[in-house]
């Protein structure tokens, strides 16, 4: 589970003319993630892509640009099936298509010029002037725009080369005819005049027509587009519908066989050979030889040539041969072309047959990489890879945190939430987004909702909480655990048990992650796992151990340790503190672990201690502020529609004697003055108290949907944060490279799995 699957290193290579074949097998398998040759090798180059490549790669650009005209996706269509003559057939698919889109661009650039038409005549239609009236005249000028007529006169009034003027307004637009003196040049006297206020011209249509008759005569022309433009459509949608399948099933063969043909890019090759590594799941190999030896019997050599261990993975860059020494032709390890088809053999023969741990016996992992990573979780836990993989894939040498988010981050959600309505609410807005969402990420985010909604419900039964009412005050009092836990709203005891209980779970969390990467450090250097690692476990949980021991208990706050009234772990649980001799043992713990830390990190690391040690810790905390603040929100909330009453035992939430619920506990808020009737007792008369129990209902849902939306945000976010900055920090590096097997997942077999409800 904290590990990924073991993987194993395989090579097949064979003569260049059973290639094909192999690629194929391989590719029905499914299995393999493939490793780039790197050209170093002598006498080996990258392979050329298969005959065809290039036929099919056009063929499937062709596909996808007829699968985006027609805006087809998986979720429309069926799986398809592909007949003998499917070349013909898609390029009369191609032809038809091509031609309605072509002819759709012309529609749609027509039609925008039509409208631009439209809107250029418009302002003249508000003018109600015959547009012939607008223009053509020697002796006068003519301005047609919009702005404000006062200025616009006043322009015109101040212009030197105008005699008289006339302006027309209609709506917004101003059309102005003036007739300059004897000497002004009358090409544009008006543009001159109006320079410097803010003024849109408008050019004048070129028709004898009047305004409403040329609108009419354009919207006329646009309706004729449109509609051959919905003609266009309607018969792109009748292609769709029923060759839709065809091109999906078309898009699903031609990928496959692009993916074959340029196979050999990634492989080893000679004139006459070829060699291929990649990476397959350890408990795979047998299946892998297997399904090779029915394709193409023995005329390939297959090895396993390592099983990585997870400790850093590191391998020497020797001959292919796997000796690392002579290949029996004297060239020192490196195949010439001459020996080429005796490679095989002699590969087999120095590897003896060839499984091993990585760094033991004599056979060389030359194509040399990390192994791609499967995480290998529990099935409830699967949904929480996608908060690991938000950082970064883990690598396959380090601890993967998936199970301890799964542990903690619903765990801590519903602790700092605590309320059955919001849960249900949150369990069925989980189960929503797993029904909408067809990505295994969309539904992995649905099922960490349910999960989160699960726990807040648990949470909420345990502090006896349905929307900030306490279910004991409606008369459900009886239900067994129920209460057993209190927020701390108005107990303070419960509010400090809390600060101390984030503390707690603050340190089993950061240690977790210590152990973590004390661990990872451990596979490959000892001195790194102690200085980086163990000194910090020493120094936090020493300090931690000083603070909740006796002694110098005079010096230590009440709440923390002690026997007197104010130390809540000794009234809850019985718990005075560990005793002296341990807190002494613990402040030992944490001078020995700064001196590592000192050593190890130098005076960078002694400036840390501070914040590894005690602040990390402290960041926790906000549990407790996120716990106070929601459960304040839902008390505000109520406190607004059913108001505060004084009884003999303090001000509590609402007394309703009809419905037989005379003693409420609530909460007690005894410097409450004068009491709060609500909004649903505010009214006064029947039209009053209705709107104010119609008001009384909207605050009540509205500012519940708020407490709900901020829950996620708060407790949501603040428990990534603790994952990501504090927990994360302690061991996690990510950067592994996801196994990525050379195949094809059957649309068929992906749609039937895409319906589980955890995301692998």
């Amino acid at each position: 589970m904290l590990r990924p699957e073991r993987m194993s290193k395989v090579s097949v290579a064979g003569s260049k003319g059973v290639m094909p074949t192999v690629i194929e097998r391989i590719h029905e398998l499914n299995l393999v993630h493939l490793s780039d040759y790197d050209g170093s090798w002598q006498g080996f180059d990258n392979g050329n892509p298969i005959e065809g490549a290039d036929d099919a790669s056009e063929k499937l650009v062709t596909v996808r640009a007829l699968e985006s005209s027609l805006e087809l996706s998986e979720d429309d269509t069926a799986p398809g099936t592909i007949d003998d003559d499917w070349e013909a057939r898609l390029e009369r698919i191609r032809t038809r298509i091509n031609e309605l889109d072509d002819r759709r661009g012309e529609l749609r650039e027509q039609l925008r010029d039509v409208e631009e038409r439209i809107d250029r005549v418009a302002p003249f239609a508000e003018l109600g002037i015959d547009l012939d009236l607008l223009g053509g005249y020697e002796s006068v000028d003519v301005l047609v725009g919009e702005g404000s007529v006062s200025d616009v006169e006043a322009a015109l009034d101040s212009a030197d080369e105008i005699r008289a003027y006339e302006t027309f307004t209609g709506g917004d637009v101003v059309a102005v005819v003036a007739e300059p003196t004897e000497d002004a040049d009358t090409d544009a006297l008006v543009d001159d005049a109006l320079v410097g206020i803010e003024f849109a011209r408008h050019p004048v249509p070129e028709t004898e027509q009047s305004p409403e008759d040329y609108v009419a005569e354009l919207e006329a022309e646009r309706d004729e587009i449109e509609g051959e433009l919905d003609e266009i459509d309607a018969e792109l949608a009748d292609i769709k519908a029923k060759e839709g399948s065809f091109l999906l099933r078309v898009e699903e063969e031609l990928t496959i066989e692009v993916q074959r043909a340029e196979a050999p890019l990634r492989f080893a090759t000679s004139d006459r050979a070829f060699i291929a590594e990649g990476w397959i799941p350890a408990d795979e190999y047998e299946r892998f030889v297997e399904g090779l030896r029915d394709a193409v019997g023995d005329s390939v050599e297959i090895e396993q040539l390592e099983i990585a261990d997870y400790e850093e993975h590191e391998h020497g860059a020797e001959a292919h041969t796997g000796s690392g020494g002579d290949d029996g032709d004297g060239n020192g390890g490196e195949p010439s072309a001459d020996s080429e088809t005796e490679q095989p053999a002699q590969r087999k023969a120095a590897t003896d047959g060839g499984t091993r741990q990585s760094g033991q016996g004599k056979g060389a992992v030359t194509m040399d990489e990390e192994p791609p990573v499967i995480l290998n979780n529990l099935t409830p836990a699967k949904p929480f890879e996608l908060l690991v993989k938000m950082v970064s894939q883990p690598k396959y040498s380090e601890l993967d945190p998936t199970l301890l988010i799964f542990l903690t981050y619903p765990f801590a959600f519903g602790f700092m939430i605590g309320d059955i309505g919001y849960g249900i609410l949150y369990m069925l807005m989980g189960w929503g987004a797993w029904k909408i969402f067809d990505s295994d990420a969309g539904k992995a985010v649905g099922t960490i909702g349910i999960w989160a909604g699960a726990f807040t419900i648990l949470f909420g039964w345990l502090y006896d909480d349905i929307f900030g009412i306490h279910m004991s005050d409606v008369g459900l009092g009886f239900i067994p655990l129920a209460g057993t836990l209190d927020k701390g709203l108005q107990a303070t005891d419960w509010a400090i048990f809390w600060i101390i209980f984030s503390i707690a779970f603050g340190l089993i969390h950061l240690n977790a992650g210590l152990i973590l990467g004390f661990i990872n450090e451990l596979g490959h250097s000892v001195k790194a796992a102690v200085y980086e690692r163990l000194s910090w476990i020493l120094a936090m949980n020493g300090l931690f151990v000083w603070i909740f021991s006796l002694h110098m208990v005079e010096q230590k706050p009440d709440f923390i340790v002690g026997t007197t009234e104010e130390a809540v772990l000794y009234d809850f649980m019985g718990f005075a503190g560990l005793p002296e001799i341990v807190g002494i043992i613990g402040l030992v713990a944490f001078f020995a672990g700064s001196a590592l830390v000192a050593v190890g990190e130098g005076i960078a690391g002694i400036f840390e201690i501070p914040a590894w040690a005690f602040g990390h810790v402290l960041s926790y905390l906000r549990m407790v502020a996120v716990l106070l603040a929601k459960g304040g929100m839902a008390f505000a909330v109520n406190l607004l529609v059913f108001g505060a009453y004084e009884t003999p035992e303090g001000y509590t939430y609402f007394n309703y004697p009809g419905f037989g619920i005379t003693e409420i506990s609530g909460y007690e808020y005894a410097e409450l003055t004068p009491e709060f009737v609500g909004l649903v007792h505010a009214g006064d008369g029947p039209l009053v108290s209705a709107i104010a129990i119609v008001g009384a209902v909207l605050v009540f849902v509205f500012g519940h949907i708020l407490v709900l939306l901020l829950g996620i945000t708060a407790a949501g976010i603040q428990m990534l944060r603790l994952e990501y900055v504090e927990f994360f920090q302690k061991f996690y590096q990510g950067g592994g490279e996801e196994y990525d097997p050379f195949g094809h997942e059957d649309r068929e077999e992906a749609t039937s799995t895409s319906a589980q409800p955890q995301a692998d």
